[in-house]
């Protein structure tokens, strides 16, 4: 239990978006930036606008702020600068990624996902099975939506390359063991492929603690620009042959995977929202988001009908249900109606919805640390005026 008090009050403060009644529990498709991520971004086009690798000023400082982009990102993911690399978006990165990976696999080679995967995470495994004749297997859930740690380890073989997972869902919320699945994949000798784009707003990531080899992440999802943001570790990307130009830098190793010029406004935003959430750290933080998780579960609607752990122990407070006879649908604009804002539908967690059999998908509330007492209260009102 944290120990240090959110100022709720002075957080709302920074970020003009949040000054209207519309309360926000779509974070999970992308947060709110504080007004010092908009002035960073407006801020460099205004002042420093350039390229890099010339002599003159702007041009100087655009480069400076590349390496102070990268060493951020190293402090944020736990790895060295040169490990890093940015991208259009984790989907972008990842299918880049792989795609490099793919350059070393042979027919009959096998991947493992999980059914808690966003398809961002699936998809581009799917997709080189198509071109490399690879096997894709799902490790199926148990039925509080945890991963089934036995189904996935039978499916490791001595083909298995990559065990590719999520850090938390971005649907139901669950937070896997992240040590588990590692140990896992590498006592089968294939990689750990870890999607933090969920969690990353939600607790602190160490990729050399938790011994992943590939984590790819989205700063929009934590309080920055769109953009996507991936770690590899540095003898894995020497070992890859990278789709690049050839005048494109090589070292340091990460640049190799940065295709194009960077959106070097993007990543003024970025070092902005990394300095913002270390203002506040993560005690202050997680102990209020843990506070408005407990508050919503312990006040639930009995016709509200919640897929997953009932508990904030092993989940990241990510909430996905249905209410009742309403579609999914109706329930997200009824709720809209009421200036409170979820989403409804699969949210790319294609896996997940077809072990839960729901076609149509479900409606999702996600909380994140600017959420208010109040605004809690508002969601679980709107949901009982439903009955």
């Amino acid at each position: 239990m944290s120990t240090t008090a959110l100022d709720i009050h002075a957080v709302r403060a920074r970020f003009s978006a949040l000054d209207r009644r519309l309360a926000f529990f779509d974070g999970p498709g992308g947060t709110q930036c504080p007004d010092e991520v908009i002035d960073a971004i407006a801020g460099y086009l205004r002042e420093d606008n350039a390229n890099i690798g010339a002599p003159y000023e702007t041009s100087v400082r655009t480069t400076e702020l590349v390496d102070l982009a990268h060493e951020r990102a190293a402090t944020f993911l736990g790895c060295s600068a040169g490990e890093t690399a940015f991208g259009q978006s984790m989907t972008a990165l990842n299918f880049l990624l792989s795609r490099a990976f793919g350059r070393t696999v042979r027919a009959g080679d096998e991947i493992v996902v999980t059914a808690l995967d966003h398809d961002a995470n699936v998809s581009p495994w799917l997709e080189l099975a198509h071109d490399r004749g690879l096997v894709v297997h799902v490790a199926g859930l148990t039925e509080e939506l945890e991963v089934d740690y036995d189904d996935l380890a039978s499916k490791l073989t001595e083909r298995t390359r990559v065990v590719a997972f999520p850090v938390a869902a971005n649907s139901v919320g669950t937070a896997p063991d992240v040590r588990r699945i590692v140990e896992l994949a590498h006592g089968a000798g294939a990689l750990a492929w870890a999607d933090a784009v969920h969690y990353a707003p939600h607790g602190p990531i160490d990729v050399t603690a938790w011994d992943v080899d590939v984590l790819i992440c989205s700063p929009y999802k934590y309080f920055g620009p769109h953009m996507g943001l991936a770690f590899g570790r540095q003898e894995l990307l020497e070992s890859w042959r990278a789709y690049k130009v050839r005048p494109a830098a090589n070292e340091p190793v990460g640049h190799r995977f940065e295709l194009g010029t960077s959106q070097h406004e993007l990543l003024a935003g970025f070092v902005a929202a990394v300095d913002y959430m270390a203002s506040l750290g993560w005690d202050a933080m997680l102990g209020h988001e843990r506070a408005l998780g407990e508050r919503f579960l312990a006040a639930l609607p009995e016709q509200v009908e919640l897929y997953g752990l009932r508990t904030m122990e092993g989940r990241v407070p990510t909430f996905c249900f249905n209410v009742g006879e309403r579609t999914a649908e109706e329930v997200a604009r009824f709720l809209a109606e009421r200036e409170v804002a979820v989403w409804h539908g699969d949210y790319y967690a294609v896996e997940t919805m077809k072990h839960l059999g729901l076609s149509d998908g479900a409606v999702r509330a996600g909380i994140v640390h600017y959420n208010t007492e109040d605004e809690v209260d508002r969601l679980l009102d709107g949901l009982a005026a439903l009955a």
